[in-house]
């Protein structure tokens, strides 16, 4: 049975989710919190496989609550945020700090698509259980997925200078791209980052990296013009695609979604990189899934290298996991390691 404890000011809401994760007759709500101070208490009591996490609450909001439970109960909190910046800003913050996840709602729960909320709630709920079951039973770190095949160990190093790096990331990106970046440096080329993310969080979230970093990180317009140095985030709601409208001068489009909650895909931005001029990298990293895959694929066709996060390093390693069974991988890096082998090609 997974345990969940629920936290929100809300009252309305707390019967909310109750109902979307009890709709599993593997999933118990044991306890509920209606503001931060409480489900510290309540954590430290009911040890709850899962906690559902607000962020904007009275007394104690949801990052100080965060916080202290993962110093004196930790477990996987999953950050239900609004869309709005205050609601976006904050949620980036505490996945820094250990939240493992989060899931956005509209600020009037009445336009909430309550169905696809429910889904996608009971989907990560089932899973970080899984994953604290397995930690409580190793007492260590979830088992990583297996090590790339031998012929990854042959590393393909670029054909030609490079002109665009191209980066895939999803669960646990907040955390693990300050780190990254930061070991990376300033680039002699652009880079586009498609982050899993809503609109308004992607802002929030390059907002952050550019404070934590000092580099020039930007959420991604369409139309603009693609600058050595430059580090773009796609922005959520739309898909962004990169072209050469003249030869070696790169421009990101954007391609809108019918869906404007749908997070940018790497496979997209991937497949767009195929036929520039410039010379390519691709990099996967922490995410659920397989998004990267396909596109690095066809990439790998024109002999662009495909570095991914090490799994070992990952929060989640669907998707570099994905792309080391699929044949392609060039290397395997942790973050560290991983910034400085861009900084080498790109110098």
């Amino acid at each position: 049975m997974i345990k969940v404890l629920i936290v929100d000011d809300s009252a309305f809401m707390r019967i909310a989710l109750r109902k979307m994760v009890e709709g599993d007759p593997e999933v118990k709500v044991v306890g509920e919190a209606k503001n931060g101070a409480v489900a510290v208490q309540m954590a430290r009591e009911l040890r709850p496989d899962v906690i559902t996490m607000d962020v904007e609450m009275p007394e104690m909001d949801g990052l100080t609550a965060a916080g202290e439970i993962m110093a004196s109960a930790p477990c996987a909190i999953i950050m239900v945020s609004s869309l709005t910046e205050k609601g976006a800003a904050t949620t980036i913050k505490a996945l820094e700090i250990g939240a493992v996840d989060f899931i956005s709602k509209k600020s009037s729960f009445v336009q909430l698509d309550i169905v696809q909320i429910g889904e996608e709630l009971l989907q990560k709920v089932r899973y970080w259980a899984q994953q604290n079951s397995k930690q409580r039973r190793s007492g260590s770190v979830p088992t990583p997925a297996p090590q790339a095949p031998m012929a990854m160990k042959k590393i393909m190093a670029p054909s030609s200078k490079i002109g665009l790096v191209v980066i895939g990331i999803s669960t646990g990106g907040p955390a693990a791209m300050p780190k990254f970046l930061r070991s990376m440096g300033r680039l002699s080329c652009p880079v586009v980052i498609a982050q899993h993310m809503p609109p308004v969080f992607t802002k929030g979230f390059a907002d952050h990296m550019r404070a934590e970093t000092g580099l020039n990180v930007m959420e991604g317009v369409h139309g603009m013009q693609l600058e050595p140095g430059m580090v773009v985030v796609a922005p959520g709601g739309t898909d962004s695609i990169v072209r050469e409208p003249f030869p070696a001068k790169l421009a990101l489009y954007l391609k809108m979604n019918a869906e404007v909650n749908i997070h940018p895909n790497a496979d997209t931005l991937f497949r767009s990189a195929t036929s520039l001029s410039v010379g390519v990298v691709a990099v996967i990293m922490t995410g659920m899934g397989s998004d990267g895959t396909l596109g690095a694929k066809e990439l790998h066709k024109r002999n662009v290298p495909i570095l991914v996060q090490s799994p070992a390093s990952c929060v989640v390693d669907g998707m570099p996991g994905s792309a080391i069974a699929a044949g392609i991988v060039s290397e395997a890096l942790p973050l560290d390691e991983l910034g400085r082998r861009l900084a080498k090609w790109c110098a």
